[in-house]
């Protein structure tokens, strides 16, 4: 979806097919600005099917909607973040600067 796209501009326009329980814009958690997508929770399975069946390949501000409905969070695979790496001078101070957690 457009990143320009509101929680308002989904929840209006999802009402056409259904009772809309809920709109959530995923938001960067960093700069705050919208990630491209969203989650519209429906009142029920036929307003959700009839959802996907009116907006799915839409476009709306210049980007083509894929309505589908939503998937389990897949688990990230544990130590995928790494911390103390970067160039900050120095060397290796205490034996932190190259450990991963």
């Amino acid at each position: 979806m457009s990143y320009s796209t509101t929680e308002e501009q989904l929840r209006s326009m999802f009402e056409e097919a259904g009772t809309v329980v809920s709109v959530d814009v995923i938001k960067d958690r960093e700069t705050g600005r919208p990630k491209g997508f969203a989650f519209v929770a429906m009142g029920s399975q036929e307003d959700a099917n009839k959802a996907i069946s009116m907006f799915n390949g839409k476009d709306v501000g210049g980007r083509q909607l894929t309505v589908n409905p939503a998937r389990p969070r897949e688990e990230r695979p544990a130590g995928g973040r790494s911390f103390g790496s970067g160039n900050r001078g120095g060397g290796n101070r205490g034996g932190y600067g190259n450990n991963r957690y």
